[in-house]
């Protein structure tokens, strides 16, 4: 093989593992931005909220979207930031200090001081692009750390959003449904801190 050729070909031969390399990866998160609004007056306690469990089928790095009635697509050139289920905790659990007007103090001291544990389990994160972005998830709500004696809630809630096409648009019904998830949950902390015996929010 001539020199010419050699080169020609090992040329080729970068330039087309430079396109099989070259197709971008988008990174996507459900933490909203920093709100330019204050928060809510503060509600008693502050809250903790617990690693969050999200389905098998989802807990993967890719965007899985729903195509047709059975099928599912793991989509390889669009992937979250971080674990989903650390992306649903960090959203939520801003989006809660942002309701409740008081901090998250997961994985601080307590000292014996009044709390409210959250604690979350998603059982479905559905995502269909140019439809809906769909969250079910049950939590419950605890308050540690006082004397109270006070039993904790329990509930299921579904919240979703409309979204147009394009995967920008899908994150952000996802990030619209755990608002609004969020200040559901909030309004019954509201309610459960208050030594009220809240009903479970209406979907």
């Amino acid at each position: 093989m001539s020199r010419l050729r050699y080169w020609t070909l090992a040329g080729a031969s970068a330039l087309g593992l430079a396109g099989c390399a070259s197709a971008p990866v988008h990174y996507y998160t459900l933490t909203p931005p920093v709100a330019a609004a204050g928060r809510a007056a503060p509600a008693p306690y502050p809250f903790e909220l617990l690693p969050v469990n999200v389905p098998a089928q989802v807990d993967v790095p890719q965007l899985v979207v729903r195509t047709g009635g059975q099928g599912m697509q793991l989509l390889d050139g669009q992937r979250w930031v971080a674990p989903l289920g650390d992306e649903i905790r960090g959203a939520l659990s801003a989006d809660l200090a942002q309701a409740l007007g008081v901090a998250d103090m997961s994985g601080l001291p307590g000292n014996g001081k009044p709390r409210l544990r959250i604690m979350l389990d998603v059982r479905r994160f559905e995502s269909v692009p140019g439809d809906h972005a769909l969250i079910q998830a049950a939590w419950s709500l605890r308050l540690t750390g006082g004397s109270g004696g006070q039993g904790a809630l329990a509930c299921v809630s579904v919240a979703s959003a409309k979204v147009g096409p394009g995967y920008d648009a899908l994150v952000a019904g996802h990030q619209q449904a755990l608002a609004s998830l969020a200040t559901r949950i909030a309004a019954a902390a509201r309610a459960y801190e208050a030594g009220e015996r809240p009903a479970c929010p209406a979907d």
